[in-house]
């Protein structure tokens, strides 16, 4: 039999797969998940017994969370990404590391075909094929729902012919959870102008009185809650119960797919949205302004690349470089004020804060220069201007 690795994460797409894969086309299934963040033990263990009643020969889940962090969430944070000034990338990033362990596994197990339940009209078939083709092109991608254009109607029927009894009710919204946030997907997605209820959220508003948090960060990764260490990935993961209970994160991302057409997505990322703005903030009081600006330029680039499916151009290495190198003085600590369905960032404390009384402060007494040397600088400025209007008077 024909060795093929599946894509499987025990929804109706990726089922039908597994059954059609193993019965019609005669391929010995070994179906793979990859935990990013968004499954529990009990989840792992109903997938498993799932995908081998649907016939796979064998079922294996990959904790690759940290591995997730390591290799994409920490430049994320360090590069302040928001795709479109309002998404944290929660899923999209997602994808690329499973699109990555999903290959080496069948690297590993010198399987022939790879396979996943993507349809044609999203962006994860582009991410997972350029992953595959890259990292071995000798390994043949096939991809069921893509390439014979199927509803979900017709998968399942034909699970039922085939004995398959599950419940493939549809469910309203569509939930993908994460480490970096959750998504959630309705009938008012798919429109312009309508919001996502409060009920289509998988937090609920449960405290009302504020309260403030102190984040810690080391170099741009946050080692701390409350002055509690703990390792990044935990502290993500605690910071997002926390803020959770305020219903913190909500948002609808409005943007352009990699196939052209534009999407519309909500989604809940307490922990991600918090983190990236405190970073940002503890950055504008320990970076220069060129620092800034350069690094504002980079991590946009980064997070379209990443987006796009391009993680695996060398260009991701050398920004990331970049990223990394520009957090050597981003350390202190942030105070954040948790309110019910918003935070606000209250200021910083840090050995690094470029705002050094000794040297003067806005607005008020300078202290390391004097009035003719303020007067002879803003003269010399002002030069370009002067010539500019000289030579073209209005």
């Amino acid at each position: 039999m024909k060795k093929l690795v599946l894509a499987y994460s025990g929804g109706l797409d990726t089922s039908y797969c597994a059954k059609y894969l193993s019965q019609e086309k005669g391929f010995e299934v070994h179906a793979v998940s990859v935990n990013t963040g968004g499954f529990s033990s009990e989840e792992i263990k109903s997938i498993k017994e799932k995908a081998l009643q649907l016939g796979a020969t064998s079922y294996t889940s990959i904790d690759a969370v940290q591995t997730f962090y390591d290799k994409v969430v920490k430049y994320l944070i360090f590069g302040n990404v928001l795709k479109n000034n309002t998404y944290p990338l929660s899923v999209s990033a997602e994808r690329i590391v499973q699109a990555i362990e999903i290959v080496n596994y069948a690297k590993k197990v010198g399987a022939e075909y790879i396979a996943h339940g993507s349809t044609g009209a999203g962006n994860d078939q582009v991410r997972f094929d350029m992953i595959f083709q890259i990292i071995a092109p000798e390994i043949s991608i096939i991809t069921p729902i893509r390439d014979n254009k199927l509803a979900r109607e017709e998968e399942i029927e034909y699970l039922k012919q085939n004995g398959v009894t599950y419940s493939w009710e549809k469910a309203k919204y569509s939930i993908n959870k994460g480490l970096w946030g959750t998504s959630v997907g309705g009938e008012e997605t798919l429109t312009s102008e309508k919001p996502l209820p409060d009920s289509a959220y998988p937090s609920q508003l449960e405290k009302k009185e504020p309260s403030e948090v102190q984040l810690t960060f080391e170099k741009g990764e946050l080692v701390a809650i409350d002055g509690a260490k703990d390792t990044p990935v935990a502290n993500i993961e605690k910071l997002e119960a926390l803020a959770c209970k305020y219903a913190i994160g909500r948002d609808i991302h409005v943007g352009d797919t990699i196939i052209g057409i534009k999407g519309r997505v909500g989604f809940e990322a307490a922990a991600a949205l918090i983190i990236i703005k405190a970073h940002h903030l503890l950055e504008k009081h320990t970076l220069s302004k060129w620092q800034q600006y350069q690094k504002e330029q980079q991590g946009n680039f980064y997070g379209m690349l990443l987006h796009e499916g391009n993680y695996l151009d060398p260009v991701m290495r050398n920004i990331e470089a970049f990223l990394t190198d520009a957090q050597n003085t981003v350390s202190g600590n942030v105070f954040v004020g948790l309110y019910p369905f918003q935070f606000r960032l209250h200021g910083i404390s840090s050995e690094h804060d470029l705002m050094n009384a000794s040297f003067g402060s806005y607005g008020e007494m300078n202290k390391g220069w004097t009035a003719d040397e303020a007067k002879g600088f803003i003269k010399i400025l002002s030069n370009s201007g002067k010539i500019y209007t000289h030579v073209n008077p209005t």
